[in-house]
């Protein structure tokens, strides 16, 4: 997948801090045209101080499909998913079906076993030697559509914190990449 980011709308969606999308921002020299989240106008003060002076829309903690169709509009865009930890509804992948997801875990090790939820602790409690990150088309299956780009890091001897704070970094080289349209 070769993505044009020149005239492409970029949606950017998150559920935690926004820190990763702050990051890949500034690193691109422009921000999602639109961000998302489904934490509450309350939040604010928690989030990443960068993305916090951006507009964000905020929907319910679980969005319905009709809530996410509402908010991404009818208008083609490049769809991002940071740290969104919500799987997003059938309906809303058949009207948008270029949406790409940022997992921090990756795929291609022992057939899978770091989909789904906190693969950064999982790759830690495991002893695993490397883990790394993967960009990947979003299907209904959690982690389970095609992987566009993934890249492998070692973590042997990190801590907790450590291997938290390595796929943290290897996540935004990974999308600045991908987004610029290099190869990794």
């Amino acid at each position: 997948m070769i993505i044009d980011m020149k005239d492409q709308k970029w949606i950017a969606l998150f559920s935690q801090s926004g820190s990763e999308i702050a990051l890949i921002a500034e690193a691109l020299g422009r921000w999602p045209d639109e961000i998302i989240t489904n934490r509450t106008p309350g939040d604010i003060h928690t989030l990443n101080p960068a993305i916090a002076t951006e507009r964000i829309t905020y929907l319910s903690k679980t969005p319905t499909a009709e809530e996410y169709l509402e908010a991404l509009g009818e208008e083609p865009a490049l769809i991002t998913l940071h740290g969104w930890l919500r799987i997003i509804p059938e309906a809303v992948i058949q009207q948008h079906p270029d949406i790409i997801n940022g997992h921090p875990g990756a795929l291609s090790i022992q057939e899978g076993i770091l989909k789904g939820m906190n693969p950064q602790e999982k790759a830690y409690r495991m002893n695993l030697t490397v883990s790394g990150c993967v960009l990947h088309k979003v299907t209904v299956g959690v982690d389970e559509g095609p992987v566009l780009e993934e890249r492998l890091v070692e973590i042997k001897d990190l801590s907790l914190d450590g291997v938290y704070k390595t796929l943290h970094e290897t996540s935004v080289s990974l999308w600045v990449s991908f987004l610029k349209g290099e190869v990794v």
